[in-house]
């Protein structure tokens, strides 16, 4: 399935200052404020107050925080309020910080796994914290308690999850997605095989939790609807190629409106309607992977990160070389407004 292309203009993107001598894991916002905050291969969590005006955008560097002995940071969320950052990581570690309060050593460590946690979210209905590990298990977390109130068992390891209101969806290797009803204790929903043929890599809820969007290695990404009466609009779409070269959907990122953006291995950033199936922006590439993005609460920023994705292996990164960026793109109603085809 081809997408029909679509024009926009172009606006230069902000550079955020600071943003660390590593790998940048993940991004994320505040869902009631623009604050950003980023995880990387350094170890540090960092956080940044954004202000934007007519356009324009400063991101200001705010505070500082580190995983122990600067193990690699992989995810994170916000709590519903913003106060709370939650992050976990290669320390097998899920941690919380209170915003405004600068902590002597690591963030406080609220939970553990026997491998490296790859993604984390927060169940507002619950208030717990749900993190998918390499140990094959989805623990949650009350950040009150060491012990995690419930576990689930993964068919494999957990490479990525989202949660979005009451619908959360986990994608695991081997192909496998599974997505959870979180009204109350998560009940499965959900189990199948991705519709993508090879290793998926990225997975995110549509906002009006009908359906979610993965990504796999391969550049491609699926679109899928949860209830039975919608499956039959599901497609596939090829994304982040380049002639004979084929590269990986790092992170797929909703808009508010439920308009959607890819970023790849390619180092290209594009705006998507699924609705429509057309391509409403594509980025000129940054010359570099794009590992993760997000958008703001608003929809009116897009903070995306130009770093190294590990696709290549060690002896492509060499640190404080690799260039490593936050870029912040203000995002106007046109470039990300969903166009109805002329009949």
């Amino acid at each position: 399935m081809a997408f029909a292309p679509r024009a926009s203009t172009e606006r230069p993107d902000y550079s955020v200052p600071q943003a660390g001598t590593d790998g940048i894991s993940s991004l994320a916002w505040s869902p009631n404020a623009n604050i950003l905050i980023s995880t990387n291969w350094d170890g540090g969590v960092r956080c940044w107050e954004v202000q934007e005006s007519g356009g324009q955008m400063q991101a200001l560097p705010k505070a500082q925080v580190n995983h122990e002995n600067n193990s690699p940071v992989l995810c994170s969320t916000f709590s519903p309020d913003g106060s709370t950052v939650f992050t976990a990581g290669a320390d097998k570690a899920v941690r919380m910080w209170k915003l405004g309060q600068q902590p002597t050593g690591p963030p406080q460590q609220i939970g553990v796994h026997t491998q490296p946690i790859k993604a984390i979210g927060f169940l507002s209905s619950t208030n717990l914290i749900v993190s998918g590990g390499w140990d094959n298990k989805l623990n949650f977390w009350d950040a009150r308690t060491p012990n995690p109130v419930g576990s689930i068992d993964l068919p494999d390891r957990c490479h990525d999850l989202d949660v979005q209101g009451n619908a959360m969806v986990v994608a695991t290797a081997n192909k496998q997605i599974l997505v959870y009803d979180v009204t109350s204790s998560p009940r499965e929903h959900i189990r199948k095989e991705s519709p993508l043929k090879h290793q998926t890599r990225c997975i995110s809820c549509f906002p009006d939790m009908s359906g979610f969007a993965v990504g796999s290695i391969e550049g491609r990404v699926g679109i899928q609807y949860n209830n039975k009466a919608q499956e039959k609009n599901s497609f596939a779409f090829k994304c982040h190629r380049q002639e004979a070269n084929v590269f990986a959907v790092n992170a797929i990122a909703f808009h508010p409106i439920g308009t959607f953006a890819t970023v790849g291995a390619d180092g290209v950033v594009t705006f998507w309607d699924k609705d429509n199936k057309q391509k409403l922006k594509g980025f000129p590439s940054k010359g570099q992977s794009i590992s993760c993005a997000s958008f703001n609460s608003q929809g009116n920023m897009f903070a995306y990160a130009a770093s190294y994705d590990w696709s290549k292996g060690s002896s492509f990164y060499k640190q404080g070389t690799t260039p490593n960026e936050i870029l912040l793109h203000y995002t106007t109603e046109d470039e990300i407004k969903p166009k109805k085809k002329s009949r």
